[in-house]
């Protein structure tokens, strides 16, 4: 006989029932089904360095990585990303005890807040966030306290007084993004240093995402938290090489912390991946090898396809708030008027922009807690060929026509 199951009881974890399917799934299957230029998810169209893909292909042939890798990562690789540290930041982590190898940044925030979070304690983090955040700490079943990023003079700004109401006796955690997406704010360093003064003031741990850390404009200066007094044995920090290189289906992202953090991660990164990207590891050493010029290049690149998006988005009729760094771009669908959606609804408007201008793109409100602050936000991605960003700009100017 059969067991069936409860209809009484949700087949999904209570803790994941606020969460259905990714606006990033749907919105690109939006974009496939309408022939659309999909400005919604944020990977490039073009793959990253010819030699870092061709050390790929080495490490295949040669037989390296293709069983499974050391549990924190090749050494190869732990090696290149301490050496990293130490020629942009001044940092130096131990390669074998302050380093560890995750399946990408997602992987990497993950087993963080699932190490590091019990029950009942709270995260104070940034929003608009990154959606696989409010995800994360559910499973560890902390609760979440946004604070709110606000628009102001072209760009959205940090209330630090916002940020230290907010923490109270229960808080374990802050989550720090930057350089943030989706809003495209780079921290300035006198933020950063009210952050670790608080962190440190309070006894919190901190977990920041930095994943854009080479993807910085005009004058925005990325400096990892990590570097402040009191930060290093309270810092875990996290980044990527699909942002950096171009290569985000090889899911390579690494954690830097002090020993004691690191072990902590990892602790709960075994149960997740366990291991992963093995060939990739080896060419990822080799691509954060790559001398400045690369960065340099990678940089000027993203600025001008920032530029040109940007400029097309203006012409077309939105508020275009200034993208500091990542390559993301967040507007203001309201000086449209009632162009796809009435009262400034970024969900209407995304879902309704592929038939009308044939382009997708993503609503902020996705990223928010307080939806309503997010609703008349939409995010674009200019992580494109610059002909794409260009066809894609003269469509959506007849928004205004």
């Amino acid at each position: 006989m059969s067991r069936m199951t409860s209809s009484a009881r949700p087949l999904l974890n209570r803790r994941l029932a606020e969460f259905g399917t990714t606006i990033f799934a749907e919105m690109s299957a939006l974009a496939l089904r309408t022939g659309s230029i999909n400005l919604g998810q944020g990977f490039p169209d073009t793959d990253g360095p010819k030699e870092v893909r061709e050390a790929a292909v080495k490490a295949l042939r040669d037989g390296r990585g293709n069983q499974y890798p050391p549990g924190p990562g090749v050494p190869e690789l732990r090696t290149a990303i301490a050496a990293h540290q130490q020629r942009r930041y001044g940092l130096s982590p131990d390669p074998d005890t302050e380093v560890l190898v995750t399946a990408g940044a997602t992987e990497a925030i993950a087993a963080a807040l699932l190490a590091l979070l019990e029950p009942g304690d709270e995260v104070v983090a940034l929003e608009p966030y990154y959606d696989s955040y409010a995800a994360c700490v559910a499973l560890a079943g902390a609760t979440r306290i946004p604070v709110t990023l606000r628009p102001r003079e072209g760009r959205f700004h940090l209330d630090l007084d916002e940020l230290r109401d907010a923490v109270t006796d229960r808080t374990r955690l802050l989550l720090i993004n930057t350089p943030h997406n989706p809003t495209g704010t780079v921290l300035t360093r006198e933020e950063l240093s009210v952050i670790a003064a608080l962190a440190v003031e309070r006894d919190l741990l901190v977990v920041t995402d930095e994943v854009y850390e080479h993807l910085v404009y005009d004058d925005a200066e990325h400096v990892p938290l990590s570097t402040f007094p009191g930060m290093r044995d309270r810092t875990v920090t996290i980044s990527s090489a699909g942002k950096t290189f171009s290569f985000t289906g090889w899911k390579v992202g690494w954690v830097t912390a002090a020993p004691a953090l690191v072990t902590a991660v990892r602790s709960a990164k075994q149960y997740l991946t366990y291991v992963a990207s093995g060939p990739f590891q080896y060419a990822v050493a080799e691509a954060l090898a790559l001398p400045d010029t690369y960065f340099e290049g990678f940089r000027a690149d993203m600025l001008a396809k920032r530029d040109v998006l940007a400029a097309g988005l203006a012409e077309a009729g939105f508020e275009v708030f200034r993208t500091a760094g990542t390559y993301f771009i967040t507007t203001d669908i309201r000086p449209l008027g009632a162009v796809l959606s009435k009262d400034g609804d970024g969900f209407a408007f995304c879902r309704a922009l592929p038939e009308r201008a044939g382009v997708v793109a993503i609503p902020n409100a996705v990223f928010y807690d307080h939806r309503e602050a997010g609703a008349p936000f939409v995010r674009f991605a200019f992580c494109k060929q610059t002909a794409v960003l260009e066809e894609a700009v003269s469509r959506l100017k007849t928004l205004s026509a």
